[in-house]
């Protein structure tokens, strides 16, 4: 079977940041539970009239493909997993970053599983690179989702983390010594009773934009019942994502205690804290809490993996766990083992 590997990877985030106390003084609650609760200190966002999605894919490509010492003309496959929320609505952002990096013989695709895209993409790439005639491929994310948060509405509190960034992963088949990480095994679980419960209600088919329903605000991320989704969310997600996590090893041959690392979607503390500790892991030194990011939608796992290797968390041999989940409901993982 054909080795994949993480041969590369980059980041992108925008010069412009919020601070927790300036999402407080947005909303009228108290710091500390931004800060605290929410796990928020600062995040980025982007300025209107710049930092658009498929901006931010190409700088984080570009570091990426650096990184990986190859050039764009030797990608076979460019594939956008980040927000639906790009530049223009039904459009294909992989194919302008394609364009932009001079790509010329890649076909470009796309993949969308919201905030449990990053490792999903992973395993539709390895796929490819282990059956088709695809021996490169770039993963590009971007976010800017915080856009679309009204900070007066609390029903949609839980979003007040997302910030916005971007990241990029190249993987190659049969890598050799430029492998940053061997990719394994993957798992997904989805809860389609929940696929209502986060929503832009406008703005789609079932209600098409007009005047009346940008004077109403309704084309702000927004959740119907939010105790109700609660209420729901709160028994299923953490065995949920215990599930992936242990599928994903034992498909690749592994169990929790050969876990080192777990890059995970940016979540309250207590909650992130409650995953490593079910895990059996130490959250303070097997993972990277996200707090000066925020929740970067499906670029999230990338930020981690880096900002724990700048710490010293992670050493050659280590076994890494993507892990995520996102709205509708879906919960991912993917096993790699880092190289360095």
């Amino acid at each position: 079977m054909t080795t994949v590997g993480l041969t590369g990877y980059g980041r992108y985030f925008p010069d412009e940041t919020i601070t927790g106390e300036e999402i407080a003084e947005e909303n009228g609650i108290p710091e500390e539970v931004v800060r605290e609760k929410m796990g928020i200190t600062e995040k980025h966002v982007c300025p209107p009239d710049e930092d658009h999605v498929t901006d931010m894919c190409v700088a984080a490509a570009e570091d990426a493909l650096a990184d990986a010492e190859i050039g764009a003309e030797e990608l076979d496959l460019v594939l956008y997993h980040g927000s639906e929320y790009k530049d223009y609505v039904v459009w294909s952002a992989a194919a302008n970053v394609v364009e932009r990096l001079g790509a010329e013989t890649a076909y470009a695709t796309e993949s969308h599983t919201l905030c449990a895209s990053a490792p999903i993409a992973v395993r539709q790439a390895k796929a490819q690179l282990q059956v088709d005639h695809v021996d490169a491929a770039l993963l590009v994310a971007a976010s800017r989702e915080e856009d679309l948060i009204d900070y007066g509405n609390d029903r949609s509190s839980f979003m007040f983390n997302f910030g916005s960034g971007a990241s990029a992963m190249v993987l190659e088949s049969d890598p050799g010594e430029r492998c940053r990480a061997t990719v394994h095994e993957s798992a997904a679980v989805t809860d389609g009773s929940f696929s209502e419960d986060v929503i832009m209600p406008a703005g789609g088919s079932l209600e098409p934009p007009s005047e009346e329903t940008v004077a109403e605000r309704r084309h702000y991320l927004d959740v119907p019942d939010p105790d109700g989704m609660k209420e729901r969310l709160e028994p299923v997600s953490l065995p949920n994502y215990l599930e992936v996590v242990d599928t994903a090893l034992e498909r690749s041959g592994r169990t929790r205690a050969d876990v080192d690392f777990v890059s995970i979607t940016h979540m309250k503390r207590s909650f992130h804290d409650l995953v490593f500790e079910e895990l059996g892991l130490d959250p303070a030194t097997d993972g990277y809490y996200l707090d000066e990011y925020g929740h970067v939608q499906s670029a999230d796992q990338i930020i981690a993996l880096e900002k724990g290797r700048q710490a010293g968390l992670l050493e050659a041999g280590d076994l890494v766990c993507f892990l995520a989940a996102g709205t509708g409901y879906t919960w991912s993982a993917t096993v790699l083992t880092w190289q360095g």
